[in-house]
């Protein structure tokens, strides 16, 4: 067989390099576009969709960043509460808005349960939400009323144990809720949990003593326990908080399978280009590195720990990975 090449391989071989310059010009121009589309974002107004209503935490940190950022954006930052349906009326007006001027600023406990609770899912994490930020820890609580004996978390598991059927505990909807039946199975606690249509309800009835647990964020009893109607027993995040830096977390009190890790984030839609994700999430992250902007969110209850779409991305894993723990023991597949 002949060694030399015949016009058709050099035709073919010319025809091959011509093909590569062409991709690669393509690929230029595509990389060329989406970073002047980073460059010149916002062209019109921003909206933040919120799954919480006006007056949360999450709800204060938003307004507090999105005034800021209009500034440096040149363009108004809208913030639209959409609670209800356990957050799928927010998820799905985001999803379905499918803009890259419309943005999702919402609590991971917003959807981490739902692949066990929600049987048809109309969206999909990892497809539909594309990671810009992460912003704050929530400071997740656990308290009891003050008249009562409890005063750590092994106080009132031994009193639930002693006496069944004597205790009510509540948690707030999502992932709280879904944490908090882990923990009556897992320690075989016969204690009837109290739904709330209005959560804002419970902290009321556990300064009454009408619960004998409760699991929330610190707004609702904020003002309770300053005034010595509630104790604080423990916080579910996986390490103490500054702000609360006397109180044990969960796993220190010695039950670390009620811990809670929520972690409030702004995303995208899906096809958002990672590099306007990260412009983006500086600018924001940019925001909470100003000490009077921080402290405002602090006393909201929520530690600050920022980070860029590849910190947000590994959060979710992580904290998906513990969500699934907790679906095993409730033995409770992905639907």
């Amino acid at each position: 067989m002949s060694t030399f090449a015949t016009p058709v391989d050099d035709l073919a071989k010319g025809w091959s390099k011509i093909a590569a310059i062409a991709t690669t010009v393509s690929m230029l121009g595509i990389l060329a576009a989406s970073s002047a589309a980073a460059q010149s974002w916002p062209q019109r107004n921003v909206r933040f969709i919120l799954p919480f209503g006006a007056g949360s935490a999450t709800d204060a940190a938003a307004r507090m960043i999105g005034e800021r950022v209009s500034v440096r954006w040149g363009r108004p930052v809208i913030v639209e509460n959409r609670p209800g349906g356990d957050s799928l009326i927010a998820i799905n007006a985001f999803v379905s808005a499918n803009d890259d001027h419309v943005l999702l600023y919402a609590s991971s406990a917003t959807f981490l349960a739902h692949p066990y609770t929600q049987e048809k899912l109309s969206y999909d994490l990892e497809r539909d939400l594309a990671p810009i930020a992460r912003l704050t820890d929530t400071i997740v609580l656990v308290a009891v009323p003050a008249s009562g004996p409890n005063k750590t978390l092994a106080e009132f598991v031994n009193a639930a144990r002693n006496m069944p059927a004597k205790h009510n505990a509540a948690a707030a909807s999502g992932l709280a809720e879904f944490t908090l039946d882990a923990f009556l199975k897992s320690e075989k606690l016969d204690a009837r949990k109290i739904p709330y249509k209005d959560f804002v309800l419970a902290a009321p009835d556990l300064v009454e003593g009408r619960i004998q647990l409760l699991i929330t964020s610190v707004p609702p009893v904020r003002a309770h326990a300053e005034a010595g109607k509630v104790r604080i027993l423990a916080t579910t995040n996986s390490r103490r908080s500054p702000h609360f830096s006397d109180i044990p977390t969960v796993a220190e009190a010695g039950y670390p399978g009620l811990t809670m890790q929520t972690t409030a984030g702004l995303y995208g839609p899906k096809s958002m280009p990672l590099e306007l994700r990260r412009r983006i999430g500086a600018e924001v992250v940019a925001v909470l590195g100003d000490p009077a902007i921080a402290a405002k969110i602090a006393a909201t209850g929520q530690d600050i720990r920022t980070g860029g779409p590849e910190e947000l991305a590994e959060t979710l894993r992580q904290q998906a990975v513990t969500t699934a723990a907790v679906a095993k023991i409730l033995g409770m597949p992905k639907l």
